[in-house]
């Protein structure tokens, strides 16, 4: 499709973030991304997974944005995040420990941060999903999540870096 992510690891060249998300998991399983022993847990992770991958993150891709054009686009991708972020944020209130499901990083959290990024781009009031705001800010302080923000990589814009 001509998108990122994509990933070239083992031999393979995968795309799509989720896809490459539970190679990871299944090919490199500490810390596991995905719950091992708990089902109900495990299919928590994938909702909000799906919910942001799924139904938020592909309504503002950039091939998206090209097509609403430059006029529209920031008011196209503020309402759209903003939509899917009220149903969000009502998932998590049940789901959410520290992180988005309980209290380990799982796929989930790496679904929402990049999210999150994209919602302050498009200014979007954040004080209106606290739940959203309060995963995001203990993820933020993880050193992990901080050497992968996309401020921090070699191609980002300049008026985008921190």
């Amino acid at each position: 499709m001509g998108q990122v992510p994509a990933l070239v690891i083992d031999g393979h060249t995968l795309a799509d973030s989720l896809s490459i998300i539970e190679y990871l998991d299944e090919t490199r399983p500490d810390p596991p991304l995905l719950p091992k022993d708990d089902p109900h847990k495990r299919a928590l992770v994938r909702q909000v997974s799906y919910t942001i991958a799924s139904g938020i993150q592909p309504i503002q891709n950039l091939s998206v944005l090209k097509y609403v054009g430059d006029e529209k686009k920031a008011e196209w991708g503020h309402h759209w995040i903003n939509k899917g972020f009220h149903n969000l944020e009502k998932i998590l209130e049940s789901t959410s420990g520290k992180y988005c499901v309980g209290d380990e990083i799982s796929m989930a959290d790496l679904c929402l941060v990049p999210q999150v990024f994209n919602a302050n781009r498009f200014k979007v009031d954040m004080s209106q999903f606290p739940v959203i705001s309060r995963i995001d800010e203990s993820l933020s302080e993880l050193e992990a999540f901080k050497a992968a923000h996309p401020s921090q990589q070699p191609d980002c814009p300049e008026d985008l870096r921190k």
